[in-house]
């Protein structure tokens, strides 16, 4: 990822009706992130993964979106967490194959 590029985030997009979700997911096809979920009160959302110009895009009359979390930050975060080189080798392992014994 570049220092230009803008992060991705986690959004919960809440629609008044399932019609209007419906209609909102057809025009902007936003990178969805599971099914949908309707509340008691008729309204129905869905998670999407987004830039912020695409979040702010996607609300108008009878949708709002909410930020869930910074996924790219988040996806950092767990990839810091990952340790390097190959644990299950033992320590005597001899490389083979096309790579270059650094």
């Amino acid at each position: 990822m570049s220092s230009t590029s803008q992060p991705v985030l986690r959004v919960r997009i809440t629609a008044r009706d399932t019609q209007t979700l419906r209609a909102l997911l057809r025009e902007a096809r936003p990178d969805i992130g599971g099914g949908p979920h309707r509340a008691e009160d008729g309204t129905c959302s869905i998670e999407a993964y987004v830039t912020g110009e695409q979040a702010e895009a996607l609300e108008r009359e009878g949708v709002s979106v909410t930020t869930i979390e910074n996924a790219t930050a988040a996806g950092l975060a767990r990839q810091a967490e990952v340790g390097e080189g190959d644990r299950f080798a033992p320590a005597d392992a001899v490389p083979h194959g096309l790579a270059v014994k650094a």
